[in-house]
């Protein structure tokens, strides 16, 4: 956890008068600039499969192909839009995949989600760095990428074609398309949880987060960084942390 000296903050009182107490805003290095990088080159990457793989699913999408340059161009370029998400996604695997990890602070947070859904989230258990809701994303979406990369392999006629049966293809394309349509719904979720939830679009556009918003959505976490002496990432100043 890093501090920057951007700006002050009076901690006390609505107003700066002589004798109030002012400290420096902690603020959280939550994600790494190559992380983010690898996080939006793998949205872009869902937005362009998504695209084109609702031009080829039905009729009355075929207008989409026209992003892509006609219905051939899309066909052929679809599956390339796989292969990337699934090597951007393999990326963002390696990277967190321990913390993802489920712990008892996951159990103690699903039993009390129906506090989490009414908006009292401060009355909420405290959670590490992702909460379960988090974890459940990461986790189903890995897990999917790997049922449409291999169901797309069997469906992929330029390069594997020839290797597989008609009812093969038959039963992968029907396993790809309600992949296909599951994922789209995570995704949805997943936006709406981080738009939903004030400062995490900030955090995967510059990487940091207020003190106040680790301290009121991932207090563990922010209890073990100040904890931390090996990585000298905190510098709390005397006060509450600031929102």
């Amino acid at each position: 956890m890093s501090v920057t000296n951007e700006r002050r903050e009076v901690v006390k009182g609505d107003a700066l008068e002589k004798g109030d107490p002012v400290v420096e805003p902690v603020v959280v290095v939550r994600y790494s600039t190559a992380a983010r990088i690898n996080h939006w080159l793998t949205a872009g990457g869902f937005v362009l499969l998504a695209l084109s793989g609702f031009a080829l699913f039905h009729p009355s999408l075929y207008w989409l192909t026209g992003l892509f340059g006609g219905g051939q161009w899309t066909r052929t370029i679809h599956p390339w839009f796989g292969v990337f998400l699934f090597l951007g996604f393999t990326g963002l695997f390696l990277r967190f995949w321990r913390v993802n990890l489920w712990s008892p602070a996951d159990g103690s947070w699903l039993k009390n989600i129906h506090t989490f859904l009414a908006g009292d989230e401060d009355k909420m258990p405290e959670v590490g760095r992702f909460n379960f809701a988090q974890k459940a994303v990461f986790w189903w979406m890995g897990i999917l990428i790997l049922i449409m990369i291999g169901t797309g392999v069997v469906i992929w006629e330029q390069y594997f074609g020839a290797y597989t049966t008609v009812e093969q293809k038959r039963v992968a394309v029907l396993v790809h398309s309600l992949g296909a349509i599951v994922m789209v719904c995570i995704l949805i979720v997943h936006i709406y949880g981080a738009v939903w939830a004030r400062g995490t679009m900030t955090a995967m556009v510059k990487g940091k987060v207020s003190g106040g918003w680790a301290f009121k959505h991932h207090r563990m976490w922010l209890r073990q960084l100040a904890r931390s002496e090996k990585t000298n990432h905190v510098r709390t100043p005397t006060g509450t942390p600031a929102e």
